[in-house]
């Protein structure tokens, strides 16, 4: 699919771009649940997307390191066994954190992301069929299939 590690991260960046706008959302309205993005609020959408970031960027960790993810294999475990209560998990943890946080993760998560895997041997995870498929899902797949609940926080918050 990719043939470089430079192609992934150019069309991950690029992807991950138009969320970059969530930051901008002034600190009254991240709370408030939009309808069109069911339910969710700019916190909550910045919660999903940058927590999968987080996990992505722990499995980077590991195999920065060795050939495997003890971190993937885990959480891999954990959404089988769980499904969604892991989502509804990153929604509670989210919200109680202070705003200043949310805002750090979301402006400093997918950059780190980037630099690990640049340092990531790419038989690891480019050339590795499944570590390939955990990143694209957790990171350009994920931010396409959250493309609408973005579009409609942003037009709620008048951006």
């Amino acid at each position: 699919m990719y043939l470089n590690a430079l192609e992934f991260l150019e069309e991950e960046r690029d992807a991950w771009r138009p969320f970059e706008a969530l930051a901008e959302i002034p600190d009254a309205q991240m709370d408030v649940a939009v309808a069109g993005a069911h339910g969710w609020s700019a916190r909550d959408l910045i919660a999903h997307v940058v927590a999968w970031q987080e996990w992505a960027l722990g499995t980077a960790r590991d195999l920065a390191i060795g050939e495997h993810s003890p971190t993937k294999e885990r959480l891999d475990a954990e959404w089988e066994a769980r499904g969604d209560a892991l989502n509804a998990d990153i929604e509670a943890e989210w919200r109680a954190l202070p705003l200043d946080e949310v805002r750090r993760r979301l402006q400093d998560v997918p950059g780190e992301l980037r630099g690990y895997l640049t340092v990531v041997p790419e038989t690891r995870w480019i050339k590795h069929a499944d570590h390939l498929r955990s990143f694209i899902d957790e990171t350009i797949d994920h931010y396409a299939e959250h493309g609408p609940e973005l579009a409609a926080i942003l037009a709620a918050a008048g951006r």
